[in-house]
């Protein structure tokens, strides 16, 4: 039902029992299974509650009251708001509803799309992680992204700080042409959650959507964001994992995946990072352990997804690259560096430079993407973006 010039009578009544009191997407799905329309739920519904007499779910008091009295005011907003440019409401039996989601647990019922519906028919991967990444992990989810963008794939993540922006960004920066990207966010689409990524927001709904269950007025509720996850994971043929720690909603998400069937990949990290441990968690369970793009394409193109190996770009290894002017003698430096952290003092041991020459190198090394200062006064190499 994305057409604007439609009947919205048969629409009014979905979204009238969304905002039925004690219906949550379980029991509007269940309501369905037994009414077959919401239509037919208030016609039906409104007097089947206290001790079963057949196969009709129970409902509470409150829900059979407002089936009998539903709250129009709510629905009349949702109407306005879909009246708006771009603005897309999408049920289940409409065959605009994407068919992976379809077919999770508990599919949503509705789907509030700001920007193109369209891309949620595509192939997609889900990329998570850390809403507060190092610089390398973030560098990783933006080009992954890009590379795996540039070949086909729409990036469909969560609108949140760290690896969700990096993914984001990283697909948007692959090309008008190929750069999809999906935000699914646990707010109503009328309002940005951050706020600071208003101006991405905007960006994605250009070359891809917004996508919500919650309608319009909903604000960022604790408990909303593990049921978005479910979505992420639902759209998608698998989950990429970017540093996340043990006790992580990106761990939720991949959890999510492997129960719907999707693949579940994840990105190693270094034994001293709290962040790579969630990742090296996953591993453990059968997660595919991922270094680049290639590892993703190769189980991509199995499952017969549109996309292969021989389509990715040269350039797409996503490993440390050459920096831009970097001296003989601070790219010295850099080689006596790891990948985890290290001490100015354990680099002037390595190294046999002095302390000030090593705090030198080090202000230069990260003003050019090379180095991160991490707490406690140490620094990690990472890639840096050539």
């Amino acid at each position: 039902m994305t057409e604007k010039n439609r009947d919205t009578s048969d629409l009014s009544y979905w979204l009238a029992l969304l905002h039925a009191p004690g219906v949550g997407p379980a029991t509007f799905l269940a309501l369905l299974d037994h009414y077959i329309t919401p239509r037919a739920v208030f016609e039906g519904g409104a007097n089947n509650h206290g001790p079963a007499e057949d196969a009709a779910p129970r409902l509470s008091t409150a829900t059979a009251a407002y089936l009998r009295k539903p709250d129009w005011a709510s629905v009349e907003k949702d109407l306005d708001w879909l009246a708006q440019p771009d603005n897309h409401i999408i049920t289940l039996h409409d065959p605009a509803y994407p068919a992976l989601l379809k077919h999770i647990a508990v599919a949503p019922p509705l789907l509030f799309v700001h920007g193109q519906p369209g891309v949620l028919g595509r192939p997609q991967l889900a990329i998570v992680g850390s809403r507060n990444p190092s610089a390398g992990g973030k560098e990783i989810a933006h080009d992954f992204a890009r590379h795996l963008a540039s070949v086909g794939l729409t990036i469909t993540s969560g609108l949140a700080l760290g690896i969700d922006a990096a993914s984001h960004r990283g697909a948007l920066e692959a090309g008008d042409a190929e750069g999809v990207t999906v935000a699914v966010t646990g707010t109503g689409l009328d309002r940005v959650y951050p706020a600071r990524h208003r101006d991405l927001a905007h960006q994605i709904a250009e070359r891809g959507a917004l996508v919500s269950e919650f309608p319009p007025g909903t604000p960022p509720l604790p408990e909303n964001f593990p049921r978005r996850n479910r979505i992420i994971s639902g759209l998608s043929a698998g989950v990429l994992v970017v540093e996340a720690a043990l006790q992580s909603g990106s761990l939720i998400t991949a959890r999510l995946a492997g129960e719907q069937g999707r693949e579940v990949f994840a990105v190693p990290g270094s034994i001293h990072n709290p962040l790579a441990r969630g990742c090296h968690a996953l591993i453990r369970q059968g997660a595919k352990l991922v270094e680049n793009v290639h590892d993703i394409l190769e189980e991509f193109a199995a499952l017969g997804l549109g996309v292969s190996v021989g389509r990715c770009p040269e350039d797409a290894d996503t490993g440390p690259r050459p920096g831009l002017d970097i001296e003989d003698n601070q790219m010295k430096l850099l080689n006596f560096m790891d990948f985890s952290p290290a001490s100015v003092d354990t680099l002037v041991e390595r190294s046999g430079l002095t302390p000030e020459q090593v705090s030198s190198m080090l202000l230069v090394l990260e003003l050019h993407g090379r180095v991160e200062s991490v707490a406690g006064g140490l620094y990690i190499r990472v890639g840096g973006r050539s």
